[in-house]
This record gives C-alpha cells, structure tokens and sequence, in this order.
C-alpha cells in the first residue's frame, strides 16, 4: 500500500473541514514540504478543470473568488487559470476573452505557511462549486467588426465625451437606433444562411449592493434586445440567453448603463444630501429601480420603431424575428425548466424614484467595453 503524499495528507486535513484549526494543519504540512508545490499546483489546475466539466467558465471563477475571498486568492485563481488553459481545447472568443481579462501579475510571495493557507482556501471553495448550465459557444467563424459596430462605438464615445446632456441623448439614441438595425440585420443573414445561428448564453455578473435593481435593469436590457435573462441571487449574475450578435449588445449596454447610472445617482445624492437629507440607503434602491425601468422603456420604444420601419420595407423580417424569439423561448427553458419571479424590496423613496427616472432619460444608450 502506497504512502499518502504530502498533498493527500493536507488535502485530507484541510479541503474537507471547515474549521481553522484543520486549514493549519494542512499549511503546515505543504510548508514543510518544499518538494510537494509542483503536486499542488497540478492538483489546483485539476480542480480548474473540473470546474469546466460543471458549468463554470473564467469569468465566473474570479467572480465568486472576488466576492468570497481576497486579492491573493484571485490572483492564485488567475495564475491556475492560465496554467490550465495551456492545456486545454479551445472554447470559443468569449472564453478566449475572458482568458485575456484575467487579473495580471502573480500572486505576492510571502513566508510558506501564508502562502499555503491562501492556496488551500482557495482550494476548499473551488471543491465546492456547484454545478451550473453548460453554456456552449455557437462555432462560427471570426469576422472583422462591420462599419456599423464600428460606427455604434465611435458615437458612444462622443455621448461619453460631451458635457451636454441633449447632445449626449442625441448621440446614445442614434447609437441605440443603429444597434436595433444591426441586430435585424444580423438576424436576416442568419436566415438566409445555410445553417443558420443557433441561440447561446452568457453570463453577467450582477453584483452588489442593490443586485436586485441591478438584475432588473439586465433583464430590461436583455428584453429589448431579443433576449432573456435568468438571475442567480446566490451566485451573483444572471445568464442571458440570445443570438450572439444580440448577446453582445446586451453584455456592452448593461455595463454601459450601469456606469451611467451610478454616476448620475452620485450626483443625485449628494444634492439630496446638500438638502439635508440623510436617508441613503432607500436613495439609491428606489433610483435604481427607476432608472432601471425607464431604461427599459426606452430601449424597446427604440427596438420596436426600429423593427416596424425595417419591416415594412422587408417583408422576410416579422416572421425571421418571431422564429428567433421562438428558438430564444425554447433555449431557456430547456436550460431553466423551473424558474421563480422575486419582488423588488424597498422601492418606496419618491425622491430616489424620480432622479432616476431622470437620470434614465438621459442615459448614453450604447456600448462600452466591460468592467473588469
């Protein structure tokens, strides 16, 4: 019978019990071991890839890491990511845009018994992930970003740029009205195509605090762009599910919005606060959830006048829309065959609510690229 290695016997110690006396244990056992750290580090990039096989992706690692543990932990994530990846099959542009956004630079080398506390911390949390919906990349083949994506970018850029709200709302709009005709676009390409695109999913983190306006402003971005969101509250984003043209729309203007949102409620607060005003908390949910809102209105109001001017130049148009929303249905409700509706909690602040309302109105509707 075969001597337990070093890393069995800290694994045995430490991954299975959570308290901190057994986390020492298992420390003290790989620092005296300087020979054991290639075995760990194989065994770390193992339980990477098992996270593979369960659903996760890179962006969904570093998120939980980030919000349950510390830097040090994100960048030993980072470091296990990229070593693991070197040996795996490749998965498509967003999980090689993902691999691309990981955070630089290796992690802090201190005495070794941190060092391997921080490592088998990690460990005890990639063990138990829980299982997530597989979300398959549609194989397609790259393309260069047409003129109009190209064009949708530089107009966002001048909203951003400018200090004029009306010249910002003109600008967001145009780039709003393009975005809708390049999804139509896109979408009657694809049906002209021999074999047309398939409905995928992503996933966006919706992170606190006040995830709950924050999901509700993903779904309204998610609906008026042909898509639908799920939230996952106790793992902190949702998945949304859609055509990839449409999938990239959603993922750039939620990020976008929300930007913009957290800025001008900033702004709204402090003038609350110049009033006199203490109540901060209830603020901010009640903006939010406006903005939030009025967003959504907007950006279907633009969709829908976009969609009934194509349509009525295309006759191919309504039923190639209503076939992708079909396969849009269809596609999320085998991924979530049960799911649940929440109220939105503490939307009771008529102040907070009209900022908000406000702010939406003159939101940069557009893209941007994600936040880190």
């Amino acid at each position: 019978m075969s001597t337990p290695s070093t890393v069995d016997r800290a694994f045995e110690a430490a991954l299975y019990d959570t308290t901190d006396a057994s986390l020492d244990t298992g420390a003290s056992l790989l620092a005296a071991d300087p020979a054991a750290d290639a075995e760990l580090t194989r065994r770390g990039e193992e339980f990477v890839a098992t996270a593979w096989r369960r659903g996760w992706q890179p962006a969904d690692v570093v998120r939980i890491v980030r919000r349950e543990l510390d830097d040090v932990h994100l960048r030993l994530a980072a470091e296990l990511i990229r070593a693991q990846s070197a040996q795996d099959r490749p998965r498509g542009p967003r999980w090689a845009a993902q691999l691309d956004d990981l955070p630089d630079g290796p992690s802090p080398r201190t005495d070794r018994f941190s060092h391997a506390t921080a490592v088998l911390q990690l460990y005890r949390l990639l063990l138990r992930l829980p299982a997530l919906e597989p979300l398959d990349e549609p194989r397609r083949e790259h393309r260069q970003e047409s003129r109009t994506l190209a064009r949708i970018r530089a107009l966002l850029a001048k909203a951003e740029a400018t200090g004029y709200p009306e010249e910002a709302e003109a600008l967001s709009a145009k780039a709003q009205e393009l975005m809708a005709r390049h999804s139509i676009d896109e979408a009657l390409l694809s049906a002209h195509a021999p074999s047309p695109d398939a409905p995928g999913a992503c996933r966006i983190g919706v992170e606190p605090p006040y995830e709950q306006a924050k999901a509700v402003l993903l779904d309204a971005v998610a609906d008026a762009n042909h898509c639908r969101a799920v939230w996952n509250e106790a793992l902190g984003f949702s998945t949304v599910v859609g055509f990839e043209a449409d999938l990239e729309a959603v993922e750039l203007l939620y990020t976008s919005l929300l930007v913009q949102a957290e800025t001008a409620m900033t702004k709204a607060e402090a003038a609350q606060r110049a009033g006199g005003r203490r109540r901060t908390k209830t603020f901010r949910q009640s903006f939010l959830a406006a903005y939030a809102h009025r967003a959504g209105t907007r950006l279907r109001a633009v969709a829908e006048r976009t969609a009934a001017e194509t349509g009525a130049a295309d006759a191919d148009l309504l039923p190639v829309l209503a076939s992708r929303d079909v396969a849009v249905t269809d596609r999320l409700e085998r991924m979530f065959p049960e799911t649940t509706t929440t109220r939105l909690r503490g939307v009771d602040d008529a102040a907070g609510w009209t900022e908000g309302t406000r702010a939406a109105d003159r939101a940069q509707v557009g893209r941007r690229r994600p936040l880190p």
